[in-house]
């Protein structure tokens, strides 16, 4: 299978966007909301001040992995795309098998 230079480029750029625990957490939180949230709600929840909660949701939100809509003058966010924190979580799951020393199951592709 071949795969273009510029999807893997793209696949980069999501990689170097997870790269930060703060974003991590901001959609971990979202992940398990009912609804949308507001900023001061992801401020409150995370304790980060709601500068730098505002900074991580612009960059999620230009890759696409949030989205946003007002009401007024507050924002509220939702995932956009709940496939990168399956990825996120599998990426978790590969830590804790690491942190446990357990081998690696068998390769089942």
């Amino acid at each position: 299978m071949e795969i273009s230079d510029d999807l893997i480029n793209e696949a980069t750029k999501i990689y170097k966007v997870l790269s930060n625990s703060t974003r991590i957490k901001i959609l971990y939180f979202l992940r398990y909301q009912d609804n949308d949230a507001s900023v001061n709600e992801i401020v409150q929840a995370l304790g980060i001040a709601q500068p730098v909660i505002s900074k991580q949701l612009g960059i999620l939100r230009r890759y696409q992995l949030v989205r946003n809509h007002k009401e007024g003058t507050k924002v509220f966010y939702i995932l956009d795309d709940p496939h990168v924190v399956e990825m996120v979580d599998d990426m978790l799951n590969h830590v804790r098998h690491e942190i446990k020393g357990l081998p690696h199951p068998k390769n089942l592709y």
